[in-house]
């Protein structure tokens, strides 16, 4: 399994159910590397989306303790065994874990990809990722060169467990 995530230099992912940045260009990286897989989320993650809409060209699982939650386009799952077992068989690398922060760590164990955007600037955040840097379980596999857009540096990393 797989996670995509942008981060500022504190790890941070997001503010007020919003994410801190909106880069077109790790936008676009996350649309393509995603488009026609399994993207995993939390229910507040969806409902940041515009109208609370699942992704298109994805399929859309939600994982929530809301035992009465229900969503048009998305498969509910209620426990991380209840989505081992719906995964079951799927190909790891189809499978995104795409936030929020309580699902990141809930299935960090789980991905042995991540997909990190790294942003070169410090932004007020009410949630984290795990920093991934600091963890002897995951290391860097590709680094791309560094990028600016809306006045941020930025860089696109891989990291691997080890």
């Amino acid at each position: 399994m797989n996670l995509i995530v942008a981060v500022d230099e504190n790890w941070g992912i997001g503010n007020n159910n919003s994410l801190l940045f909106s880069i077109k260009q790790d936008m676009k990286f996350f649309r393509e590397t995603t488009m026609g897989n399994t993207v995993i989320m939390g229910r507040k993650t969806l409902d940041s989306f515009p109208s609370g809409r699942p992704l298109k060209n994805r399929e859309n699982i939600v994982l929530t303790r809301d035992k009465n939650f229900k969503r048009e386009g998305v498969t509910v799952c209620h426990s991380v065994d209840e989505l081992k077992e719906l995964i079951n068989g799927a190909k790891s690398d189809e499978l995104f874990v795409i936030g929020g922060e309580q699902i990141y760590n809930l299935l960090l164990p789980l991905c042995d990809t991540a997909y990190v955007t790294k942003v070169g600037a410090k932004k007020s955040a009410d949630a984290y990722m795990v920093n991934l840097d600091l963890d002897k379980e995951w290391e860097i596999e590709h680094q791309s060169e560094p990028f600016l857009d809306a006045d941020y540096p930025y860089q696109f990393i891989v990291y691997k467990r080890k």
